[in-house]
């Protein structure tokens, strides 16, 4: 099987269209295209159309005329293939739980990213991930930071400005720093949360601080989780990772040259166990070992080093 080339979050492909953002009458022009289509979306989950001769999923695309009153809209973009049509708007729709039972009343319709994204191809993938995104930020900044006014939607749903003092807003991403620890025998660090379910593990991860690089993040929160000086630090690649802002940042970092990897500690806090694992040794630990789902970058990073799919029995949980 072959390396994915990209993380799982991070395969979209359609056009943003940032500059038609912010063209006067935007909402109204969209409404009449009879080219337009809306992504819904309820609690968190997406609307997947049936599947045909058991193909794969597919995000279902309705013609904004079709659907009721959501309770926000945002301008996602353009698709680059020719399907539903070629370069068609796409804008995001949340609904209520009484519109969504209208739309589609059949639960097992309505999918959360963690599990469609993996069976979904780039395009959907993507709109998927940058729809979640945008709906858990308006769903917690509905209110100025600076005065506590009310805010109203603007820019075709990607600002905010305040109805009191004028300030604009805009969607917020928190960088974390996600980091494959290996030592000189290339057996791989994974450590286990506090606040996961016994045998839940995976690679050390942390946000970035103000002021902060990511390589220093990187050296600090395996040095603060773990208790190893690590050094050879280097960058994998990125993904977003919506639940509920935040922007995933993979790399690789050794044990430092001197230092032992049986020194490794875990925190005690965030870290309760952690295990250094052979590519063999992870093999025989799979029918017990709860490693990251398919959605994550951290399964991605760790296949990446196992040189192939790693299928682990144990379920990690999608919630």
């Amino acid at each position: 099987m072959p390396e994915p080339v990209v993380p799982p979050l991070a395969r979209a492909s359609f056009d943003r269209d940032a500059a038609r953002r912010s063209h006067d009458g935007f909402a109204a022009a969209f409404d009449a295209d009879p080219a337009s289509r809306v992504l819904a979306l309820h609690d968190g989950r997406v609307l997947l159309a049936p599947r045909v001769d058991g193909g794969a999923p597919t995000v279902e695309l309705r013609h904004p005329g079709e659907l009721p009153t959501a309770t926000l809209r945002a301008y996602l973009g353009r698709t680059l293939g020719d399907e539903p049509a070629p370069s068609t708007p796409i804008e995001l729709r949340v609904f209520d739980d009484a519109a969504a039972h209208a739309i589609e009343p059949d639960a097992t319709r309505w999918v959360g990213l963690r599990t469609a994204a993996p069976l979904l191809g780039d395009r959907d993938a993507g709109l998927v991930t940058e729809a979640v995104a945008l709906a858990n930020w308006h769903a917690r900044h509905t209110h100025c930071p600076l005065c506590g006014a009310p805010t109203a939607i603007v820019q075709a749903g990607w600002s905010t400005r305040c109805v009191v003092d004028d300030s604009s807003h805009f969607p917020r991403t928190d960088p974390a720093v996600i980091v494959i620890v290996t030592d000189d025998e290339d057996r791989v660090l994974l450590g286990s949360n506090a606040l996961w379910e016994q045998h839940r593990f995976s690679v050390l991860a942390g946000f970035v601080e103000p002021g902060e690089s990511l390589e220093a993040a990187v050296v600090r929160e395996i040095g603060e989780e773990a208790g190893l000086p690590v050094d050879r630090v280097d960058y994998l690649g990125s993904q977003p990772w919506p639940f509920p802002a935040s922007l995933m940042c993979a790399f690789t970092a050794r044990v430092a040259s001197g230092a032992l990897a049986s020194a490794a500690v875990p925190d005690g806090e965030e870290i309760v166990e952690l295990r250094w694992y052979s590519r063999e040794e992870l093999t025989a630990a799979l029918d017990h070992v709860a490693l990251p789902g398919e959605t994550s970058i951290a399964r991605w990073m760790l296949e990446r080093w196992y040189g192939g799919p790693l299928a682990s029995p144990v379920p990690w949980s999608t919630t």
